[in-house]
Order: C-alpha cells, then sequence, then structure tokens
C-alpha cells in the first residue's frame, strides 16, 4: 500500500502523517476484482505539510536556469514516450478507457513537453520605451511560487500533464492531488518526472479525499502557503475552489463540466456528422468534459439523422477496452451511481434510442455485440434520447455518461440561443458545408473552444484549452497562453539620470501650434 504523500526516497518528502485519513482501493472497473492499487488516503494536515516542503524548495527550483528546467522537461517529455505502452496500459487497467485512446493521451503528454521545452528559451519580457531621458523600463516573467493541482481520473496522464509541465518550467513547485481512482496513473506520471530530474520538493504527490483537500487547501492558503490553485473537476467543487480562493484573492484556474452542443445544418456531411457524434458522445462512455452532451438538428434533416445515428449507436461495438471498442466501463463506481441517478430523469416525451435496454449491461439485459464478461465490470447501455425539451434536466445539466440527447431548430440564431442555454461554455461543434453558417455560429455561441466539422472532443497541445460560464472562469490551459496561469508580471524601473525624475511631472514636452490653420493654397481652394 502507497503511503498518503509520496516523493522520491532522496528528496526529504514525509511519506505518512498522523492524519491519515483511511484506505482507498483503486479498482480496475473493466475487472472489478481486479486491485490496480491501494493507497493511504490523507487528512488535511498532509496537504498542508506538503506545500510548506513546496515553500522550501521553490526558490532553489526557480534559480535553475529556465532553459535548463526546459531540459528536464524535455527529459520528462522523452522518458514518457519510453514508456508509453506501458502508461496506456496502466491507464486502460486503472479507468477502463480503451487502449487505443489511453495510447493518444500519452501521447499528449509527450506533446505537452515538447511544445515546452523550447518555452524555457522565450519566457520573454520585454524592454519598454520611458517617456524620460536616461531611463530604462523592463519586465519579467517570475514564477507564482506553489501551486496547488487537483486534477479529476477521467484523463489522469495528459489533464495533469497541461498543470505540471508549465508549472514546473516555469519555476514553480507543485502539490498534485490526483484523482484517488487514478492513483496508479498518477504515481507512475510522478516517478517519470522526478527520474527526468524533477526535484522532490518541487513536485509533491498527495492522495486524500475531496473534502480533506479542500479543508487543507483553506488551510494552505490562510498560512500564505499556496500561491496558484488549479482544479479541473465538475462545475459544483469548481464553484467552491473559485470562492474559496477568491477570499485570499487568488485567481484559481478552473476547468469545469460542460454540456458540449453539436449542430447539425440542413447541408451538412451527415456521414461525417454522424460519426463525429459517435465519436463525441459516446467515446469514453461519455465521460470527458468535451462529450458531447445536446445534439441540435435541424428540423428538415432531423428524421433522416437521427435514423443513421441510431443506426451507428446500436452497432458500435463496446466491451472490454484493450480490445476495439467504442468504449469500455464507467469509471469508477461513483460515476456508474451517478448514471443510474440522471437515467431516472428520462421522461415519457422522450423516444429511447441506440441498444435494447437501458441501464447495466447484464444477462438479463443485453447488449448486442458485447464484448467480454459484461457482469465483470461497469458496463452501460448507450442512450439516444429524442425529444429533448429545454426545461428538461438532461439538457441542462452535465450528465457524465452515454446519453445524448437530440432536439430540432429551424433558424441558425435559434441553434445558437439552445447551444448556449444551458449556461456551459467548454466546447461546440456544428457540421455545415457552408463557411459563413460556421462562422456567424463561432461568433455567437459561448463556447471558448469551437470545432466546425470536426467532434466536440479532442485538443491539440499548442491551443488554448479552457471554457466560460459554467466551464471555467476564464482561465486556459495549454500553448502558450498557460504560462499566464504560472507567471506573474514584474516591471523594472531602471534610472541612471543620477537624479530623481518623476514620471507624469518631469516629462518634456513639445506643444503643437493648434491655433495654426491651412492656407488657401494648401487648403484644397482654387
Amino acid at each position: 500500500m502507497w503511503n498518503s504523500v509520496i516523493g522520491r526516497a532522496d528528496a526529504g518528502i514525509p511519506t505518512g502523517s498522523p492524519d491519515e485519513a483511511g484506505e482507498y482501493v483503486s479498482r480496475n472497473p473493466s475487472r472489478l476484482d481486479d486491485v490496480v492499487a491501494r493507497i493511504r488516503l490523507a487528512g488535511p494536515d498532509t496537504l498542508v505539510a506538503a506545500a510548506e516542503n513546496a515553500k522550501r524548495a521553490q526558490q532553489e527550483w526557480a534559480r535553475v536556469p529556465a532553459p535548463v528546467r526546459g531540459r528536464v522537461i524535455a527529459g520528462f517529455g522523452r522518458l514518457v514516450e519510453s514508456n508509453k505502452e506501458s502508461l496506456a496500459s496502466l491507464v486502460t487497467r486503472e479507468i477502463g478507457k480503451p487502449y487505443t485512446e489511453a495510447l493518444g493521451e500519452v501521447q499528449e503528454i509527450i506533446d505537452t513537453c515538447d511544445f515546452f521545452v523550447g518555452e524555457g528559451r522565450r519566457l520573454y519580457g520585454q524592454t519598454v520605451p520611458s517617456e524620460m531621458p536616461d531611463k530604462q523600463l523592463f519586465t519579467f516573467r517570475t514564477p507564482v511560487g506553489v501551486a496547488t493541482i487537483i486534477t479529476a481520473g477521467n484523463f489522469p496522464v495528459a489533464v495533469p500533464s497541461w498543470y505540471l509541465v508549465p508549472a514546473l518550467l516555469c519555476g514553480n513547485a507543485v502539490v498534485w492531488k490526483p484523482a484517488e481512482y487514478a492513483a496508479g496513473a498518477a504515481r507512475a506520471v510522478a516517478e517519470l518526472a522526478w527520474r527526468a530530474g524533477v526535484p522532490g520538493g518541487a513536485l509533491n504527490l498527495v492522495y486524500a479525499d475531496g473534502e480533506a483537500t479542500f479543508q487543507g487547501l483553506e488551510t494552505a492558503l490562510d498560512k500564505d502557503l499556496v500561491d496558484k490553485v488549479g482544479f479541473t473537476g465538475s462545475s459544483a467543487v469548481g464553484i467552491r475552489v473559485g470562492e474559496l480562493c477568491g477570499r485570499y484573492l487568488q485567481s484559481p484556474c478552473l476547468e469545469l463540466g460542460g454540456k458540449n452542443p453539436m449542430i447539425v445544418a440542413p447541408d451538412a456531411d451527415l456521414d461525417l456528422a454522424v460519426e463525429g457524434a459517435l465519436f463525441s458522445g459516446w467515446g469514453t462512455a461519455g465521460q470527458r468534459c468535451t462529450s458531447l452532451g445536446n445534439l441540435i438538428v435541424h428540423r428538415d434533416i432531423h428524421d433522416e439523422f437521427l435514423a443513421r445515428l441510431d443506426s451507428a449507436v446500436r452497432g458500435a461495438t463496446i466491451g472490454e477496452p484493450n480490445g476495439d471498442v467504442l468504449y469500455g466501463p464507467m469509471l469508477d463506481q461513483k460515476f456508474a451511481d451517478n448514471f443510474e441517478r440522471i437515467l431516472k430523469d428520462i421522461q415519457p416525451h422522450h423516444t429511447v434510442l441506440g441498444s435494447d435496454a437501458v441501464g447495466r449491461i447484464t444477462d438479463d439485459a443485453p447488449r448486442a455485440g458485447f464484448r467480454g464478461d459484461p457482469s465483470a465490470g461497469l458496463y452501460y447501455h448507450p442512450v439516444l434520447l429524442d425529444g429533448l425539451h429545454t426545461d428538461d434536466a438532461i439538457f441542462r445539466q452535465e450528465t457524465f455518461g452515454p446519453i445524448v440527447g437530440v432536439t430540432t431548430y429551424e433558424t441558425l440564431e435559434e441553434a445558437i440561443e439552445l447551444g448556449n442555454a444551458p449556461g456551459y461554455g467548454l466546447s461546440a461543434a456544428i457540421y455545415t458545408t457552408d463557411p459563413a453558417t460556421a462562422f456567424r455560429f463561432r461568433e455567437g455561441i459561448g463556447a471558448g473552444m469551437v470545432s466546425a466539422n470536426n467532434s466536440t472532443s479532442g485538443a491539440e497541445a499548442h491551443l488554448p484549452f479552457g471554457g466560460n460560464g459554467r466551464s471555467g472562469n476564464g482561465g486556459r490551459l495549454s500553448g502558450m497562453w498557460v504560462i499566464d496561469q504560472f507567471t506573474r508580471w514584474q516591471s523594472l524601473n531602471w534610472d541612471f539620470s543620477g537624479k530623481l525624475q518623476k514620471a507624469q511631472m518631469d516629462v518634456g514636452a513639445v506643444e503643437p501650434e493648434l491655433d495654426y490653420r491651412l492656407p488657401p493654397e494648401l487648403s484644397g481652394q482654387s
């Protein structure tokens, strides 16, 4: 069983605490009798101790030249690449993500590291002209300090890298609290980072449940031990984290849930739209923050599109994630329980399509073409729900499971209004062959990420990732934009004139002759 706080043995990391809160067992959701990891859960004081450790280590890490820190990140990427198949297999085993998707997730770490290697030489400031002579102005990026990063487990290795890599590159120290149900994957990522040269004190891995984490974070903020909070998870918890950070005048980086719309215009390539909807809505069993939530289909093509999509969903292979499947099990028992509650929101005015049953896949409620033994894991039927109303809970709330609702529209303005109505703003997509429609949709939709003729899911390492409204507070991960989350601007005012020059008061001025008027020969008069 792993301790509640883990670091390299030579790094001086505490390996336990008197406030340990018990044991957590991380199970393979596709085979529940397979125990992946046993961990000791920490109480609030352990997270505070980890923040104290990070505070001690941060300044020394920040003094390492940024290009050298970049080389550490390069080594991390190469180690991940060398262990790609092993890490992907662990992700598949621990959270049930299909192996091909898990490989893509690990590749995302590699891509992120490749991007940020060069940022170690590009943490640019500016030289700014002064309004007075013999004076120079400069700006510098400086590390924030200690970042506490709290991540979900549906992307247990890729999303943490979006935080860890830029935070460490910029000279910050990190306290990382991963999801308990992805404890093994988190340990693997941390081990690779430490082996790449990240000091143990600069990266602290803490296992704790949500309430202990929140209490520990509150104490650490009160003691001035945490300078930045990054959180990926539900909108409800994100609100609590945002309120807590606001009390200490901090702006957290919040990457929250989504109710991501997909518009299917009357001129859309329907086969392509079906393919995009299938992957967006039911890939990873709908357990992505970017999963398709509401399909908004033009009234003229609704019946044809729905028939094609129903056929595609019914024909999709579900089951053991080591095989070629659309999706495997739910991530963890708590997500299965939540999905059971979501299914109770199906109403008599809904038409249920996509499978021959609703709920858990069992011998009594089989799924055609299922691969493997459904009784071994947390497997659920896909649901395609037609007849959605705007006041339905399934229309307005994130479902985080293999269910997609369908409604119709007549005008693009109506489609945009329907897409924005739930109040989330993470991802959105439109299928159309008309560029004007695509650009008008982009202008009107409130999502931070928009796709035309592509899925609502899928991010590239050099584009900003994040949402608005109930999906986040405007912070962005990935690419050069995330640097703003982990650095602060500092200005230097260097006066070498040998005298005190006062801004706005000792500034030389050249006054224009405001009463001058052009003579007739220069005024266009004949």
